[in-house]
């Protein structure tokens, strides 16, 4: 009677184990800044092997789009699958948690349903944000110096009391990777997969690079020649609303860079090679978090997702860093690699699906079989199961100017509109409309044109369905529903 009791004992725990593993783990690389400057897009410069290795195992979305062009909302809108109009916060300094105490996000709905929740690096913008909700959570750490003279230069600045206390816009130092800290983040990880390889998970891994500063390994930068990098076109598009384009003061508070007028050449360059010099960096930490996976053999029962929080500019117009509504700051890479078992598992395709990164969030309910709360965007498994499916007409974007002006654009993957509104009002100030069949840029705003009327119509329906002339913008932090 022993032995039988014995051996039921055992199935159960096995049944047990084989119930858990039945649903599936999900990894996320969180990237901050990432345009779709990689060689998996087309890039004639950047050096990214192992993620274009991870697109050749899925499907890359040629025309993904985030909600806002800036971190705290367009994260904020990943992790809760609401847009930063629902939720009423489109500046950097609100944290989630000071205006909605109500709202479900990702790592508390993962976390009610028995995930093992990880977030490591830069993931919610502000580190407070559902900081209970993580099961593992490894905050996101302070950049750092590792030349003499840039540690000497800290000190100094400090010492006469800069703020903000800043640093140079870059860095070579011939360091190892951990020195750094997304080499450091990487380590979490795969200290992490180590310790939840047996559990199911969902984790996040925020990678800070090639968030200013461009601070990587020497290594990184040998990959490539300076003088290899052509200066973009700073022509500025003409007929823009005076308030479209951003004045790029991330860049302007780093130590060394002009505040007044355009960067010379020679500075551009260099500006440029930090930003691939970074996004090289990025992807050895990828490849290092991939290789753990497949070791643990954690690859046959995990989807793994590569994003970026925005798009970035480094140089276009002559401006830089992200902060507008412009079609280079709104889209964005994203890779989706479904787990290894999936036996319909697509490999090698691309997609010009829209996607909206507000998206994921349904996505992610879908994929791991959940009951989730109400959202604004939707799930695209099956998009990510066949790449060519027909899907929506539009994606959409906002960007505010302080507390009176709302940006808000839609585009239908070729076309982009935009109307500046009074954010009480909601009265059109300006519109804008440009073509971007074959380029990221586009020069002329072509709103009120007649050649092009029929399309302008299109997308002002479009976008006033989604954004109704009824229903105001509140001030910021108030929610609009």
């Amino acid at each position: 009677m022993k032995k039988i009791i014995g051996l039921l004992l055992i199935l159960c725990a096995c049944t047990s184990v084989s119930a858990q593993k039945e649903k599936p783990n999900v990894l996320i690389f969180y990237v901050d800044d990432l345009r779709a400057e990689l060689g998996c897009y087309g890039s004639e410069t950047a050096v990214t092997p192992n993620i274009d290795k991870l697109a050749s195992e899925g499907v890359m979305f040629n025309k993904a789009y985030v909600q806002q062009a800036i971190c705290a909302p367009s994260r904020m809108s990943t992790l809760t699958g609401l847009r930063p109009e629902t939720l009423g916060i489109y500046s950097i300094f609100t944290p989630l948690r000071k205006v909605h105490k109500e709202v479900v996000s990702m790592p508390q709905l993962f976390n009610d349903n028995g995930y093992k929740t990880v977030s490591i690096g830069k993931v919610y913008h502000h580190g407070s944000d559902d900081k209970n909700q993580w099961t593992t959570y490894f905050e996101k750490e302070a950049n750092s110096y590792h030349k003499p003279e840039n540690i000497a230069l800290m000190e100094r600045l400090k010492s006469e009391g800069v703020k903000p206390l800043k640093g140079p816009a870059f860095e070579d130092a011939d360091v190892a990777d951990e020195a750094y800290k997304d080499g450091r983040a990487a380590n979490y990880v795969i200290e992490t997969l180590n310790k939840v390889k047996d559990d199911n998970f969902i984790m996040f891994v925020g990678l800070s690079k090639p968030h200013l500063p461009y601070n990587a390994p020497k290594k990184y930068w040998d990959l490539y020649d300076k003088n290899d990098f052509k200066i973009p076109s700073r022509q500025k598009p003409e007929g823009a609303y005076r308030l479209a384009l951003p004045k790029w003061g991330e860049l302007k508070s780093y130590h060394g860079i002009p505040t007044e007028g355009d960067l010379d050449d020679d500075l551009t360059r260099a500006l440029i090679h930090g930003y691939h010099a970074s996004i090289s960096y990025v992807d050895a930490q990828v490849g290092k978090v991939m290789e753990t996976l497949e070791k643990l053999d954690l690859r046959k029962n995990t989807m793994v997702i590569f994003m970026s929080d925005h798009g970035y500019k480094i140089g276009e117009y002559a401006l830089w860093c992200k902060q507008s509504n412009l079609e280079i700051d709104v889209r964005v890479p994203l890779i989706v690699s479904r787990e290894t078992s999936y036996k319909n598992r697509v490999t090698g395709k691309t997609s010009d699906a829209l996607i909206e990164n507000v998206d994921i969030f349904s996505t992610l309910v879908e994929y791991c079989g959940l009951e989730g709360p109400d959202s604004d965007g939707k799930s695209f498994l099956s998009v990510v199961d066949k790449p060519n499916k027909k899907w929506d007409e539009a994606a959409f974007s906002v960007y505010a100017r302080g507390k009176k002006i709302m940006g808000c654009t839609v585009t239908d993957g070729n076309w982009r509109y935009t109307e500046w509104r009074d954010s009480v009002t909601n009265e059109i100030l300006e519109a804008e409309l440009y073509e971007h069949k074959n380029s990221l840029l586009a020069y002329v705003n072509l709103s009120g044109n007649k050649k092009h009327q029929k399309i302008e119509k299109k997308l002002k329906k479009l976008l006033e369905e989604q954004f109704p002339r009824n229903q105001p913008f509140l001030q910021n932090d108030q929610p609009r529903r």
